[in-house]
């Protein structure tokens, strides 16, 4: 039965189940266009019969007459099958009908794509996609709306903290209003509500703008680049722009990027367990289970696939657009600001509780007098309103003390560094995909690292070809002396076994352009510009009878191949050159001649491969045989086939090299200055590895390698006792596994190391999993490897991997700046108020001037401090432990200096200030606050450097820093000198003003002796559970 007569049934019975409640002039409309539609799609299957011929094409339109309107119920006619069709077939998975449809060519015939060639448009927005995207859609999904900003407004409102402030202002305006009365009441309260607006309005930007960043980097990740092929030509696109009928290249790792169906490949296996949650890699074939599904990924093989459904007509699409991604993850350093504010918090309440209790025990037993000298309290003789006043006075400022132990901004601080150190480590080449990863880089203590494209340029050429135990020598004609059976054997095991391609340029300057793996490229441009390789000529020479894919374990590739010109079967293999050695028994010398691979000539090739090795050469070999009908098996169903792998004749060896990328050494020894170590682990042999090793800086050029250096399979063999001992001693693991890569960090991780990772390849998932920090690689990394990672790095750079613990290191310490700055303000105004409300019955700091100074601390002090850029000598310390204090011994140090100085400073002002400065009771109330604001300002420059005594060094470059400190003191002046009903102060002439800026400038010389004083190692808690 033929396509559009299918296509046409389906309409037809579409027009029969037309719905039924149409009025009658139109009913006899739909009645006469079915009798046409009818006939002329019978008149179309009888002429398809005559001529026997079944083409995808729909029926010729009559010609238009005056005394009828043509209605076109498939405008999109162009095309012989439609997209339910196309739906049905690969989401049911139904071979019933793909069959019915002519198979996958019929698909492609009615799609109108050659299954080798692709579509004809070329371009993005060439006339033959656009169409395809106006009939078929785009490959894009329906996101679910992102999240408003009112949604973080009332997410902020769910905070603790928030809501006991918020419950402190509506007691503190009540308490006003009834003792002040409304005019004048409203103050404290309202000044309340004024900071909890500006807390709530700058936590829910901060969070609306990151979830907007998050946004951003979705789509950059999700942007992934597709192997295409159009017009004959190999290329580049990105998955947004693939189109139904597009032919797709799939390779080892990479994601299926819409629905289709298998047109040809090899060993081709899937893992769906995306789609199925089934963890058994399904096997993928042309016979029976042709149908590829979006959003899987290959585990094995390589293939090209035909493209029957994008975007929202697959399920993944459809299960993509009903998923948001949720940012809401809580880091390790939130959690442990979160127990930190909580407890900070319960001190406040205890302090503020105290208070209260003192107060109103000092109240009631007629020990406080009012302005003229006169006790408040006289028992009965006291008004109840009076009582009532002064209990509401003396709770506002229990709950006042509660507001600024509260410390509000320590969240913001780390979303804020967070969120800036995220968007800086986007410029600086590495994209960050788990929050946590940004501050656990950190701390990172050992770093295990790739060596091709991260360590490297992955800029491959082949510099060494050696036949049999000569070199050919890198002249014009050398390899034309080469015997022209064995050339050509060279050049079938080149053209035919490998998963990349040659193509003519249509680019000026260079002839050929050439895709696949960096390897690939290097081995097929050397065979065509320097061998004169046809490729295409090769291809079509030679029917492929079974592949054995590359992988990381094998490392090694075959193929089973017959030739159409006088039949025969050969098996090439292309690998590892010690690995492909190994599978050989003769070789080829320099005339073609066979030769027996013995010991002796054994030990030469061993010798060879050695000597490239040391060069930082990629030693691969080629290898083939014939193989014999009986020794085929069952061709057919390649059951029993597979590509002979012994008794080899070795064809050649070649070398590649891949230079070390600039800057590498540095960044290596930046690491080892740190204190993280830097380990190689690679897939290449020993010599190479070595050699690499020594010029990256990993090893030392005079060295001793014994167990510095080691194979997978040394490590691999080790008892588990073994591998703990050892493992810290290895600066390079050649010829490594995935599976070694993960014992590594396995190992790595039990002995209380912070361990980051770099990996590309779909088998690296597992390590990337169990690391700490998984970094994969943007460039050459699958997408598999994408996935497991927390972090990529765009550029495959290790320079860009320094970068990134620079700015881990860089986010801890500005959250310990943060916290520092923070709880010096806290513990100075706790220990004030305490103090003075218990030896004098008043609190020196009313609630508004408290808030004020919590609100400029907190939300200017932590976009000051959070937005610090890193610096060198971030790099000149030790990675910083799992287990270290947030708090160092470091910080309790420099924040109890300026705390105890601040307290000593404010109370000799409480109760000498009026007689010293000879001033009135609220001018001095007014010092003392200017004077606590000041000291805050000047405190923040000693918090930019914790250990450093030159706190000013960089300065200029933090344009932010000198902002905020320039707006906090106008915003000073201004609560001082204008605002003197709102804040409760009095104006200050400019000498008290000299008076308060020199009081708060001491700070300075207090934070640069304190930093003279040496701290123990031992955090101070440990000391005092020791003395418990």
């Amino acid at each position: 039965m033929s396509m559009p007569f299918l296509t046409n049934l389906n309409r037809i019975e579409m027009l029969l189940n037309a719905s039924n409640t149409v009025s009658a002039p139109n009913k006899r409309w739909h009645s006469a266009f079915m009798a046409i539609y009818c006939s002329r799609a019978i008149m179309s299957l009888s002429t398809l019969n005559k001529t026997n011929k079944i083409k995808a094409k729909v029926s010729p339109k009559p010609t238009p007459t005056p005394s009828f309107v043509m209605v076109d119920l498939n405008p999109h006619h162009s095309f012989g099958i439609d997209q339910t069709a196309l739906t049905e077939i690969v989401k049911e998975k139904d071979l019933q009908i793909l069959h019915k449809f002519g198979g996958v060519e019929g698909v492609a015939k009615a799609l109108e794509t050659h299954v080798e060639y692709g579509i004809k448009g070329g371009d993005d927005d060439g006339e033959d996609v656009t169409r395809r995207r106006q009939v078929f859609g785009s490959n894009t999904y329906h996101k679910p709306p992102s999240k408003g900003f009112f949604h973080f407004v009332v997410e902020a409102f769910k905070d603790v903290t928030i809501l006991i402030l918020l419950a402190c202002a509506v007691l503190s305006l009540g308490f006003g209003i009834k003792e002040h009365g409304i005019k004048e009441g409203w103050y404290d309260g309202g000044s309340i509500f004024v900071a909890v607006f500006i807390v709530i309005s700058l936590s829910a930007v901060s969070n609306f703008r990151q979830n907007r960043q998050f946004d951003k980097l979705s789509q950059v990740s999700n942007d992934i680049q597709i192997d295409v092929v159009r017009s004959g030509r190999r290329q580049h696109v990105s998955i947004f722009n693939i189109v139904v009928g597009d032919v797709i290249c799939l390779k080892i790792g990479d994601q299926v990027p819409a629905d289709g169906l298998f047109i040809e490949g090899h060993s081709l296996r899937v893992d769906e367990s995306s789609m199925t949650g089934e963890s058994d890699h399904v096997e993928i074939s042309r016979q029976d289970h042709p149908f590829l599904f979006s959003g899987t990924k290959v585990a094995d093989g390589y293939a090209k696939m035909l493209v029957t459904s994008v975007g929202m007509n697959t399920t993944w699409g459809q299960m993509m657009s009903s998923i948001s991604r949720d940012i809401d993850e809580q880091t390790p350093l939130q959690e442990r600001l979160n127990k930190l504010t909580s407890s900070i918090g319960k001190a406040g309440l205890a302090v503020a509780f105290l208070v209260l209790v003192v107060l109103l025990v000092r109240y009631f037993t007629g020990n406080t007098k009012d302005e003229n000298g006169v006790r408040e309290f006289n028992g009965s003789k006291t008004k109840f309103d009076d009582i009532m006043n002064a209990v509401v006075g003396i709770v506002a400022d229990a709950v006042t003390i509660v507001v600024v132990a509260i410390p509000e901004g320590l969240p913001l601080a780390v979303t804020l560094t967070l969120a800036y150190s995220m968007k800086k480590m986007m410029a600086d080449q590495a994209m960050v995909r788990k929050l946590s990863a940004c501050e656990t880089m950190g701390s990172a203590t050992t770093i295990c690292t790739d060596k091709t494209g991260t360590l490297t340029l992955n800029e491959m050429k082949v510099t060494k070809f050696w036949l049999g135990l000569e070199p050919v020598a890198e002249t014009e004609n050398a390899y034309s002396k080469i015997a022209p059976f064995v050339l050509q054997l060279i050049q079938e095991g080149v053209a035919l076994n490998t998963t990349g391609s040659v193509q003519k340029s249509n680019k000026s300057g260079s002839e050929f352009e050439f895709s696949g793996s960096p390897t690939e490229k290097a081995i097929l441009s050397w065979a065509v510009l320097e061998l004169n390789m046809k490729m295409e000529h090769l291809t079509r020479s030679c029917s492929i009878i079974f592949v054995e894919t590359f992988n990381s374990k094998k490392k090694r590739s075959g193929v089973l191949l017959r030739r159409k010109t006088d039949n025969t079967v050969n098996a090439h293999w292309k690998g590892a050159a010690e690995m492909v050695l190994k599978m050989c028994s003769r070789y080829y010398d320099a005339s073609g001649i066979v030769k027996d691979l013995d010991n002796d000539s054994m030990l030469k090739f061993e010798h060879i491969i050695q000597g490239m090795a040391a060069s930082s050469l990629r030693c691969i070999a080629f290898a083939h045989a014939e193989v014999a009908e009986e020794e085929l098996g069952d061709e057919e169903g390649n059951k029993m086939v597979k590509v002979k792998d012994n008794g080899l004749t070795l064809l050649g060896l070649v070398g590649i090299k891949d230079p070390c990328r600039p800057g590498v050494q540095k960044a290596v020894e930046t690491c080892q200055k740190a204190g993280v170590n830097v380990k190689m682990v690679t897939g290449d042999n020993i010599f190479t590895a070595k050699a690499i090793a020594t010029e990256c800086g990993i090893l030392r050029p005079n060295q001793d390698t014994a167990g510095a250096v080691i194979e997978g399979e040394e490590f691999r063999n080790y008892t588990l006792e073994e591998r703990l001992e050892k493992v810290d001693k290895i600066c390079v693991m050649a010829r490594s596994s995935p599976f070694d890569k993960l014992l590594m960090v396995q190992c790595l991780k039990q002995k209380g190391h912070v361990v980051a990772v770099t990996g590309d390849g779909t088998n690296d998932a597992p390590a990337l999993k169990e690391a700490d920090i998984g970094l994969s690689m943007g460039i050459q990394g699958t997408e598999v490897a994408k996935e497991s990672s927390d972090i990529v790095i765009l550029d495959d750079n290790f320079a860009s991997v320094v970068t990134v613990l620079r700015w881990g290191r860089c986010v801890y310490n500005n959250i310990q700046k943060f916290i520092q700055f923070q709880l010096t303000v806290n513990v100075a105004a706790l220990a004030i108020n305490f103090v003075a409300a218990v030896s004098a019955g008043e609190v020196p700091l009313t609630a508004v001037q408290l808030l004020w100074v919590n609100l400029i601390m907190d939300t200017l002090g932590a976009l000051a401090l959070a937005t610090e850029k890193p610096t060198n000598e971030l790099m000149d310390r030790p990675p910083v432990g799992r287990t270290e204090p947030l708090i160092t011994n470091v910080m309790w140090r420099n924040l109890l200096a300026q705390a105890l100085y601040q307290i000593v400073v404010l109370l000799t002002l409480q109760f000498r200030g009026e007689s010293i400065f000879g001033v009135t009771s609220g001018v001095n109330d007014t010092l003392i606050f200017n004077t606590f604001v000041l000291c805050q300002v000047f405190n923040e420059f000693n918090a930019r450097k914790m250990e450093k005594r030159n706190v000013f060094k960089g300065i200029h470059r933090n344009k932010l820093f000198l902002g905020i400190i320039g707006i906090t003191i106008i915003l000073q002046v201004v609560m001082v000198e204008f605002l003197k009903k709102f804040a409760d102060t009095e104006r200050l002439s400019w000498g008290q003003w000299a008076i308060c800026i020199g009081l708060a400038a001491v700070s300075w010389p207090i934070g640069w002796v304190v930093k003279l004083i040496p701290v123990p190692e031992k955090p101070l808690l440990n000391f005092l559970q020791m003395k418990k």
